[in-house]
């Protein structure tokens, strides 16, 4: 009998978007990138990090903040890790002047969203991701978030964007499986899920990993379910992901990178306050999440 079939990961099969961490005023917190990058790849076994995406709240980040970070992650942990740069906006020419500094500063990848607020047309989508294919020679992964951008990728579109030969994968957190699984029968991406409830879900239809903001908690975990799930232990996944379930819902009480920060502070790792208009979790905020992340049972806050 045949073995288990493993899709193809282009840039692993467990990455986190990482937060961004800040300093007690606010400012970037360089060297606590470094050391939360480092402790995700060393102690959690993460395959990758996608720095300076929505959960790294790169809507109030700065262009020089943002080159910071990445720089500092490659150089911790570049060596061992794919370090996937977010450069999505709803602009095309900064898209694509982020992309191009991404490559300078040695990301391997970049990530770019679809457009958000001016609600393009299919065809602006389509013409908006190629041109930042076109900016660098860089593997490039397409974001596809309707609830946070105003619009979905069409499957359609989406066929038309894999066209682009740098364009090889595809972040999924549109909640749609029928619209996941045409994608994947009709394109060539490597499909990643972005939506943590559904990725046991996505991998059961041929995704390939995950990109995870819970993963900052349970990246081990998860890593471990998806191997199970492609070695053919379905029981065996399934109940790792139920046992993952009060971690889904506590971290998505509120914005995810609010939860997050609060439980990295928690384990004594870097984090720091989130920046305006978000808001840090109140103490009864705090206190809820500690119960789920418990029943979740999360290293550092088992009873």
């Amino acid at each position: 009998m045949p073995g288990p079939v493993t899709p193809h990961a282009p840039f692993g099969v467990m990455l986190t978007a990482m937060i961004s961490p800040f300093l007690e005023d606010g400012s970037l917190d360089t060297a606590g990138g470094q050391r939360l990058a480092t402790y995700l790849v060393d102690e959690l076994g993460h395959d990758g990090l996608v720095v300076n995406g929505t959960t790294g709240e790169s809507a109030t980040t700065t262009d020089e903040e943002n080159t910071e970070l990445l720089r500092a992650v490659v150089e911790a942990v570049g060596d061992r890790a794919t370090v996937v740069a977010g450069v999505g906006s709803n602009d095309t020419a900064h898209s694509v002047y982020s992309a191009r500094s991404a490559l300078e500063v040695g990301a391997h990848a970049v990530m770019a969203v679809s457009p958000y607020y001016n609600r393009p047309p299919q065809e602006g989508l389509i013409r908006h991701f190629h041109a930042i294919a076109d900016a660098t020679d860089l593997p490039m992964m397409v974001y596809d978030i309707p609830k946070r951008t105003g619009v979905a990728i069409e499957t359609d579109t989406l066929v038309r964007i894999a066209e682009h030969p740098r364009i090889i994968a595809n972040k999924d957190a549109k909640g749609d499986l029928e619209a996941a699984q045409w994608g994947m029968a009709r394109t060539d991406l490597a499909w990643y899920s972005g939506d943590d409830v559904l990725n046991l879900p996505l991998l059961s239809i041929g995704a390939c990993g995950m990109i995870s903001v819970v993963g900052h908690l349970v990246g081990d975990r998860l890593k471990t379910m998806a191997e199970a799930f492609w070695a053919g232990d379905v029981q065996g996944a399934i109940r790792l992901n139920r046992e993952l379930l009060p971690v889904y819902s506590g971290v998505f009480r509120t914005q995810g990178v609010i939860t997050v920060k609060a439980a990295l502070a928690d384990q004594g790792l870097p984090g720091g306050p989130v920046r305006l208009p978000l808001v840090d979790a109140t103490e009864d905020q705090r206190a809820v999440l500690r119960r789920d992340l418990a029943a979740g049972r999360v290293r550092g806050f088992i009873a």
